[in-house]
């Protein structure tokens, strides 16, 4: 059997550009072509896929990925062997930065430290807290989400309203670059695209293009964030997630 580069994009989670991408560079050329040239991808091909994602998962450069993957004499036993040693590792990483959140949390309260009169001031009627809990739940083991409570806990009220200034400049920004009909893959979009990734490490945490990808799918799969962008011109956020990924793959 053998499958579209659409098919295969749906079952893996990854946009076409992703596997076009690949298949570019070398790392995940299609075993077949039909009669119209297409891409067409065999059971092998999604192996080789499956593992390459799991290393972009575990934060593994592209090209990394591929030396791992065409490094002479590795079969496929060697490549689940090591992802299991990475996976144990990632654990036992996360179990500790988990420890040392609880810690900090157990020592103070982190948050943002604004009346709600401030708070009113600097975002209007969007409540910056409004999911906090899911978060914590979410990635409050994170090293990421530890980062961004320290920085944000010392914030003060003019920090809130420079940070709200530039969302709101960088929105409007890119809505009127969606609405002009502007090419998500198109130098103007990866420029925001990337001014959204430095305004997250300037702001939260250090976010490399590989979160910024991970970040990018979720403002579309998870609704309320397709809702928030969305807000902004229709297809905002399907724009975004493009455009974060051509940002990326240009990287």
């Amino acid at each position: 059997m053998s499958w579209s580069v659409g098919q295969v994009a749906g079952f893996a989670g990854v946009t076409v550009r992703t596997l076009h991408h690949y298949d570019e560079i070398g790392l995940l050329v299609p075993s077949e072509r039909n009669h119209a040239g297409h891409r067409r991808y065999s059971e092998p091909d999604l192996d080789r896929l499956q593992r390459i994602l799991f290393y972009r998962e575990l934060g593994f450069p592209l090209d990394e990925v591929h030396a791992l993957l065409d490094a002479p004499g590795t079969d496929p036993r060697e490549h689940l062997r090591r992802q299991h040693d990475l996976l144990v590792a990632r654990i036992e990483k996360l179990k500790k930065m988990a420890d040392a959140v609880e810690h900090a949390m157990e020592a103070q309260k982190m948050g943002i430290r604004l009346t709600p009169q401030e708070r009113f001031e600097v975002f209007g009627d969007k409540d910056p807290e409004q999911y906090r809990e899911e978060a914590e739940q979410r990635w409050g083991g994170s090293e990421e989400y530890a980062e961004s409570q320290r920085r944000t806990a010392s914030y003060t009220k003019e920090d809130w309203k420079r940070l709200q200034a530039e969302v709101d400049d960088w929105s409007a920004r890119y809505a009127a670059l969606v609405a002009s009909g502007a090419a998500a893959d198109g130098e103007p979009a990866m420029d925001l695209a990337e001014e959204h990734r430095r305004h997250i490490s300037r702001w939260f945490y250090d976010c490399p293009h590989a979160m910024h990808v991970c970040l990018g799918d979720m403002y579309v799969a998870d609704a309320r964030f397709k809702a928030f962008y969305d807000s902004m011109g229709e297809g905002v956020a399907e724009h975004l997630r493009d455009a974060i990924h051509a940002n990326a793959a240009r990287s």
